[in-house]
């Protein structure tokens, strides 16, 4: 399929890149682990498309003190922390500050997790592919905790696979994973919602109807 840009939305994207994936090879037996929340329709449509296992990794962005949106790290399931030194030195945060956003997210973390999921068992990590889905990536902070927890989890090889993204932060992550899959590079991304025609926040009661979905469906496409 020719790609529209912007994206129309993030299902549209999830489809795109599927078929972009399914041109790359064969996906037999890997797991596809969207992040939320804007991550898992992209990711549904993955795994639907490829018939493949969906499933979720929990990862939260640590906002600087006093500029939350400016990222100084974040973390994931699995206890794993990533810190983006540069933005440190640069801000001068204190290990006060550092240890009390890390405690606040990771009580968010715990409570997507168990919103989320449930008592839904964890799929097995170890030995498997994995494609990580996220709806674009901009400084790939958050990202780059998700690469690690996975690795930690002892995958066998992962892939990174997005719609859109900032170069330099494929740059980083294409050191840590072991592919990275995107439909778009674009030198001036600014945000990442500038590149989908509808951006709306996606809720947690959207991500838990689309992990049920898939579960019911056995992991298959309908």
């Amino acid at each position: 399929m020719s790609v529209t840009i912007p994206f129309p939305d993030r299902g549209y994207a999830g489809r795109a890149l599927a078929e972009r994936l399914a041109q790359e090879g064969s996906w037999n037996g890997a797991l596809v682990l969207a992040l939320p929340r804007g991550g898992v329709p992209v990711g549904y449509e993955v795994a639907e498309h490829l018939g493949l296992e969906l499933d979720i990794l929990v990862v939260r962005k640590l906002g600087t003190p006093g500029n939350p949106e400016l990222a100084m790290g974040a973390i994931a399931s699995g206890g794993v922390r990533v810190m983006n030194e540069d933005i440190l030195r640069y801000t001068d945060v204190s290990r006060a500050e550092i240890d009390g956003t890390v405690a606040q997210e990771t009580h968010e973390l715990q409570r997507r997790e168990q919103a989320y999921r449930g008592g839904r068992r964890w799929p097995e990590v170890k030995g498997r592919a994995v494609l990580l889905v996220d709806d674009g990536l901009a400084t790939g902070a958050t990202m780059r905790a998700a690469v690690q927890a996975v690795r930690k989890l002892g995958a066998d090889s992962i892939t990174v696979a997005v719609p859109v993204a900032a170069p330099e932060s494929v740059a980083q992550l294409e050191k840590l994973a072991d592919r990275v899959v995107c439909l778009y590079l674009p030198h001036d991304l600014y945000a990442i919602g500038r590149w989908y025609v509808n951006f709306g926040q996606t809720t947690d009661q959207q991500v838990v109807e689309l992990l049920q979905r898939a579960w019911s469906r056995g992991w298959q496409p309908a």
